[in-house]
C-alpha cells in the first residue's frame, strides 16, 4: 500500500478492493482471564473489507504520526479507517484540514463556536475563529493497530 501523500501529522492511503481480506473467524468471546473448557468454538468466516468500509467510494486510510489523540486509544503509527461521506458532528473524531495543516481530533461544538480537541491533556484545543480554513476530510470509523 503507496502512501496517497504525506503530511506531518498523517500519511494517507487509498483502500484497495481488488482481493477479497476473508479470515476465520470465532463468533464467541474471547476470555481476557481464564478460558472456559466448555466453550464451544463456532467457526465462521469473516471478510475484513466488509466488516470495516461500509461507503467504499467514500473511504480511505490514514496512518497516525503524533500522541494527540492516546487518551482514546489512537497511537503513532496506527492506522484509521476514514468515512468521508458521514456527517461531521459533535464529538465525533475527524479528519480535518486546518490552515492547510492535517491533524486528526474530536470536534466539539458550542453554540457558533467550533473547537478541535486533543485527547491528550499535553496539546492545547484547537479554537476556530473565522481566520481559520477548516475542512472536514472525514470521520474516524476505525484504528487498526499493530502489537
Amino acid at each position: 500500500m503507496q502512501p496517497k501523500f504525506l503530511t506531518n501529522a498523517l500519511d494517507f492511503y487509498n483502500p484497495s478492493f481488488t482481493t477479497e481480506v476473508v479470515c476465520t473467524f470465532y463468533d464467541v468471546g474471547i476470555e481476557a482471564g481464564f478460558p472456559s473448557p466448555a466453550d464451544d468454538f463456532t467457526e465462521l468466516s469473516i471478510d475484513i473489507n466488509k466488516e470495516y468500509i461500509k461507503n467504499r467510494d467514500t473511504t480511505f486510510f490514514a496512518r497516525v504520526n503524533g500522541h494527540s489523540m492516546k487518551d482514546v486509544g489512537i497511537f503513532d503509527g496506527d492506522l484509521l479507517i476514514i468515512d468521508k461521506s458521514i456527517e461531521p458532528s459533535n464529538d465525533k473524531i475527524a479528519i480535518c484540514q486546518i490552515d492547510g495543516d492535517f491533524t486528526v481530533k474530536r470536534i466539539k461544538i458550542e453554540y457558533d463556536t467550533i473547537w478541535l480537541i486533543a485527547e491528550n491533556e499535553a496539546y492545547e484545543p484547537i479554537k476556530v475563529t473565522a481566520d481559520n480554513e477548516l475542512m472536514i476530510w472525514g470521520i474516524v470509523v476505525a484504528s487498526i493497530k499493530k502489537f
